[in-house]
């Protein structure tokens, strides 16, 4: 938990001596479609959520550097049954403006497990052990932020890591497969 904090740390204070005159903060949360894929995965997607905080950062005319800090609800759903993992993440996205509000963005993504439960039967059990506390991925994604600061994005996350840490599954990757749908104000 300390290394999340120094990560958040370096993040949002350190990142603002770029250019602090025009930097700006903001705020956004949506809708997540979360999946697990890989080798002995099986379920349906699970709707969820996140919430997080954002800046964005010049550094050329129509190219901006956007770090985030999102709390992310994730997993899979199989009928009535629910694999519940929740994330802290660090998005660090390349944004790139085409016209005038309408953006593409693609970067790297820190995770941190902060807490993972099966919901079986009713049965609500903490399967933390059996997560890596740690993964990564890349986002690609779309963005329109109007004059007013309201903005919107659409991004795919595409996880990397093999967030299995279950022994006797120990041979099995899985990854997270994340859908989000995101509206925010920048102020």
């Amino acid at each position: 938990m300390k290394k999340l904090l120094l990560i958040m740390v370096v993040v949002w204070i350190g990142f603002p001596t770029l250019q602090a005159q025009e930097l700006h903060f903001g705020v956004k949360a949506g809708v997540n479609f979360s999946d697990i894929t890989g080798d002995d995965a099986d379920g349906d997607i699970r709707t969820s959520f996140h919430l997080g905080l954002v800046a964005e950062i010049p550094f050329a005319d129509k190219f901006y550097f956007g770090p985030e800090v999102l709390y992310s609800s994730q997993g899979i759903k199989d009928g009535d049954d629910e694999l519940k993992l929740d994330y802290v993440q660090i998005p660090l996205m390349a944004r790139y403006y085409v016209s005038e509000g309408f953006n593409f963005e693609l970067g790297p993504q820190l995770g941190f497990l902060v807490k993972a439960d099966a919901d079986v039967d009713g049965e609500t059990e903490d399967v933390k052990d059996l997560f890596k506390d740690f993964e990564y991925g890349i986002n690609f994604g779309l963005g329109y932020k109007l004059t007013n600061g309201l903005f919107f994005q659409g991004r795919y996350n595409l996880g990397l890591a093999n967030i299995n840490d279950f022994e006797e599954f120990d041979d099995s990757k899985i990854h997270n497969s994340v859908i989000q749908l995101s509206v925010g104000f920048m102020f």
